[in-house]
Formats: structure tokens, C-alpha cells, sequence
């Protein structure tokens, strides 16, 4: 072998070994950032991580239940933001007190979800109905936050223990969250629905409609300015499109 080959084999084999090198040393940098990124996504969404170890750390981010959880509970806190918004709405605008207030919205939103009714809906109703007065009664005997009628509504108060329950604020809301959704779902649209829960005429001018709805309008404002959804953490096995 000529000493022109054998100073070439020994060049090729420290580029291969500088190449190997810069591939390591390449993988580790963007190791290091994908860690750096995630460390800072896990900053601000969970205040203990920079008290982690580093072994707490990698199995954390390794972990997607715990992810989950972070979402779950990122969720919960933008749910609150939301919900607190729009009792301090409705406590300005009826004068009534907002910590009672935020009872009846969360009670709304969780009869709402039930259901399959608009949570806000059912708030704007309230509204409209008693101006948030849980033991407002009308002359005609309509009673609680949506304005219910027990002796038409027994069989349904039942299940809370009877007529008597519908000053209690969650079988108010309950209730009248089941006889509004029947309402719209024989009517088949939600006006008419309304109208028929207002228990005005059906034909001809009836207002009801267009307060609760106006309501519901506003209800919505105070959401899209001060509720900002938090995107779901991606999980190693999924596509964000």
C-alpha cells in the first residue's frame, strides 16, 4: 500500500469521526431546546417546576397523564376566570351579591352542560325571570330564580323533596333547566321555546324572546372579552392540525 493511501484512509477515517461528532453534538443541541421549550410551557403552566429535580423533571415531561393534568387544571382555572367575569357582570347589573351570584352561574353552567342547553341561556333567563332573586314569587305564583310554578313542575321538584325546594337555588336551577329544554325541544326552536316558558302568547307580539335573548347577547360579550381558551398540551403520540 502506497503512503499516498494510507494518508488518505487516515484522513477519511478522522473526518468520519468529526462527522459522528457534529451529528452527537447536533442532537444534543436540539435535545437541549426541545427540553428548554418544554421547561418553559411547564413554567408557566405549573408554577412548582423549577423546584424539580432533574430526574423529577424528565419523568414529568415524560409523563402524558401529568400533561393531561395540567390541562385539565389550566381548564379549570380559564372555567373560574370566565365564571367569575360574568357574575361580576351580573351583580353590577341587578345589584345583588356577586360570591352568591357565582353559585348560581356555576350551577347554570353545570345544569347547561347536562343537559345540552346553553349555560348562558339558562343565566339570561334567570336574569330576565327574577333579576337573580332566589325567593322572588310573582303574583302568579311563579316562584325561585326561574320563575317556576311548583304545581305545575311536582313531579319534577319531587326528586329534590317537593314543591318546598324550589326556593333551594341548584333544584331551581336544575328543574328549570329541564322545563326550558322540553320547552324548546317540542317547540323545535328556541324562540318559541321562550316564548312558551314566558308564558305569554305564542302568535302574535310577544317580547319575551327578544329579552332573554338580548340578555344572552350580552352574557356572550362579557365571555369573548374576558374568557381566553388555553390550549390543550400535545402529547407525544398526537398531531396538532
Amino acid at each position: 500500500m502506497s503512503a499516498k493511501s494510507i494518508r488518505s484512509r487516515s484522513l477519511f477515517r478522522q473526518f468520519s469521526r468529526h462527522a459522528l461528532w457534529a451529528r452527537r453534538a447536533l442532537s444534543t443541541l436540539v435535545l437541549a431546546a426541545s427540553v428548554a421549550a418544554l421547561g418553559l410551557i411547564l413554567h408557566n403552566q405549573h408554577p412548582g417546576w423549577p423546584n424539580l429535580t432533574s430526574t423529577q423533571q424528565a419523568d414529568f415531561a415524560a409523563d402524558d397523564s401529568i400533561l393531561d393534568e395540567i390541562s385539565r387544571k389550566s381548564a379549570a382555572q380559564s372555567d373560574h376566570e370566565r365564571d367569575r367575569a360574568i357574575s361580576a357582570f351580573l351583580a353590577k347589573r341587578y345589584r345583588v351579591s356577586q360570591d352568591v351570584t357565582l353559585d348560581f352561574v356555576r350551577l347554570a353552567f353545570a345544569a347547561g352542560h347536562h343537559m345540552s342547553i346553553d349555560p348562558l341561556l339558562i343565566i339570561a333567563v334567570m336574569a330576565v325571570e327574577s333579576s337573580l332573586n332566589p325567593i322572588a314569587e310573582s303574583v302568579a305564583g311563579a316562584k325561585g330564580l326561574m320563575q317556576i310554578i311548583p304545581k305545575y313542575h311536582a313531579e319534577k321538584l319531587e326528586a329534590f323533596g317537593g314543591e318546598k325546594a324550589v326556593f333551594e337555588p341548584r333544584a331551581n336551577i336544575v328543574v328549570g333547566s329541564q322545563i326550558l329544554r322540553d320547552y324548546i325541544q317540542r317547540a323545535g326552536d328556541v324562540s318559541l321555546g321562550l316564548r312558551i316558558y314566558g308564558g305569554g302568547p305564542v302568535d302574535g307580539e310577544n317580547h319575551y324572546p327578544a329579552k332573554v335573548l338580548g340578555e344572552k347577547r350580552r352574557l356572550q360579550q362579557v365571555v369573548s372579552q374576558h374568557h381566553q381558551p388555553t390550549p390543550r398540551p400535545t402529547s407525544r403520540n398526537q398531531v396538532t392540525l
